[in-house]
């Protein structure tokens, strides 16, 4: 099968001389794209910070009523960006591939625009629904009035995704470390800490969580207008008007399976927060100690942004310039790398769940089971998400076509799973819609675009890991309480360390 043809290919490229120099500077940007983005990813860790003082100031019941709070706004924030954040990397990587950099500046410019005034209108209006709905449909009191305050960090943290998207674009991935990773973290955590001082502690996450995007998003505007300083104006030579419908036009497909992709990352905790009081086991602490339990999980999701931001704007890049092939490698590459650096993470949280959740208080260690299902879950949800980038580039409406089936069958499972089996029904009503939604993506990479994933490629991490299990679990069975755990995770990394170096020796020889 022919592989498919690119969207919207830049007139006027120049073909690479050497496929073999040109495979080689691939490999060296996504390392350097990589290293950066693994920076951004640890110092983005620190909000963890943020939840860490929620839980142990507050308890468990105000993090399950500040995550659901935050998870309905994350999942309407998808509304308010309708896949800006990106169509813009895409749309700037093949303006830069053409040396078209007055283009790229009034991508920025109009893309700031649009993603600020989509996000006031959509926040203002959920502001609303939000306050009339909230009693006819028997919702938390609390809940709903947290979640209103909360609904003003949109704005926010609309500028911060669409801006970073802009720099991604541009194949400048620091930026991120300082936007979120250090401004973010920093000036929400002593944001909340202010709001504790005086008192404040219904709202306090919430009016927290406001100051910090809003931070996170002016550095992130201020540090990608950087990059377009001495750039040539675009006034006379480009209709803003036209490149509005293109970008929103090719934007449109692409929102609607980010916003249903967001929905399936965040249904399960939304869903809890729903039946609280209606459902065996699902009360309001119940729910906060889940919530600590996916944003544990939730590690291993973000994995995927120490590669997707990278290599979006380059296989965007290759697709555009005709090389199918090198996209391929690249793709079977990068999918190897990150299996060397997820198994490890899972095997941790599987074996040392139970101690990882006690940092959050004693009653979180009762959501260690909760957390091995989860785990597995965010790390296929993580694996499976490298071929969503490939077919967004090339054709968005496919993942569309998988995003919407998935969801169907998210919301059914999810209703069923939590109404008969409480908290740990959630945790299965969302594995379940990641492991369907892999294989959609697989069967698209296979029969649409004639892509293959050989076994030989992701072969040593997955033999690794299944020879450092056998030792852990021995190891997990002799021993008890928080030495079995700590002891079975060091077996396991140290055997799955060794693995990893045999692997990389013998392919240097």
């Amino acid at each position: 099968m022919t592989p498919a043809t690119p969207i919207l290919p830049p007139a006027g490229v120049v073909p690479v001389a050497s496929e073999m120099g040109s495979a080689v500077d691939h490999a060296a940007e996504l390392k350097r794209g990589m290293f950066f983005n693994t920076i951004a990813l640890l110092a983005s860790n620190f909000r963890g910070v943020f939840t860490f003082l929620i839980a142990r100031l507050l308890g468990a019941a105000a993090l399950g009523t500040f995550l659901v709070a935050w998870a309905t706004t994350d999942v309407l924030s998808k509304i308010a960006m309708f896949g800006l954040d990106n169509t813009i990397i895409a749309f700037i990587a093949r303006s830069e591939a053409a040396g078209d950099r007055a283009r790229s500046r009034a991508l920025f410019h109009l893309a700031v625009v649009l993603a600020l005034g989509q996000s006031t209108v959509i926040a203002v209006f959920a502001i609303l629904v939000v306050r009339l709905a909230g009693d006819k449909l028997n919702l938390n009191p609390q809940m709903v009035s947290v979640l209103s305050v909360l609904l003003c960090a949109m704005p926010g943290v609309i500028l911060y995704r669409v801006c970073t998207a802009i720099s991604r674009g541009m194949k400048v991935m620091k930026h991120d470390i300082f936007s979120r990773g250090l401004t973010e973290s920093t000036v929400t955590t002593a944001a909340f800490l202010g709001t504790m001082a005086f008192g404040w502690k219904t709202f306090g996450p919430a009016i927290a969580s406001i100051i910090g995007t809003a931070a996170s998003g002016v550095v992130a505007l201020i540090l990608a207008s950087s990059l377009f300083r001495s750039a040539p104006s675009a006034r006379g030579v480009i209709s803003y008007r036209v490149e509005a419908r293109r970008l929103l036009s090719y934007a449109a497909s692409i929102s609607g399976y980010d916003l249903l992709n967001s929905l399936i990352v965040r249904l399960d905790v939304i869903m809890l927060g729903c039946f609280i009081g209606h459902a065996p086991g699902v009360t309001l602490p119940a729910v906060g100690i889940y919530g600590a339990v996916v944003e544990v999980g939730s590690g291993l999701r973000k994995v995927n942004q120490a590669f997707n931001p990278i290599f979006a704007p380059l296989v965007a890049g290759m697709t555009a310039r005709g090389e199918q092939e090198h996209a391929a490698a690249a793709f079977s590459r990068v999918a190897q790398w990150m299996l060397w650096i997820l198994l490890p993470i899972l095997a941790v949280m599987a074996l040392a769940g139970s101690l990882i959740l006690s940092i959050y208080g004693p009653a979180f260690r009762e959501g260690a089971i909760w957390l091995d299902i989860v785990a597995l879950a965010c790390g296929t949800n993580c694996f499976v998400g490298l071929a969503e980038t490939v077919i967004m580039v090339q054709r968005p409406r496919l993942n569309l076509l998988n995003s919407a089936i998935t969801v169907v069958i998210a919301v059914v499972a999810n209703v069923w799973l939590i109404r008969s089996f409480g908290v740990i029904g959630a945790a299965f009503g969302i594995l379940l819609p990641y492991v369907l939604l892999g294989i959609l993506r697989h069967r698209t990479l296979r029969l649409v675009f004639g892509w293959r994933r050989p076994w030989s490629n992701i072969a040593p991490p997955v033999i690794a890991a299944f020879i450092a299990a056998l030792p852990a679990i021995v190891c997990r069975l002799l021993l008890h309480g928080a030495a079995g755990q700590i002891a079975s995770a060091v077996v396991f990394l140290a055997v799955f360390g060794l693995g990893w170096r045999f692997h990389f020796r013998r392919r240097r020889s």
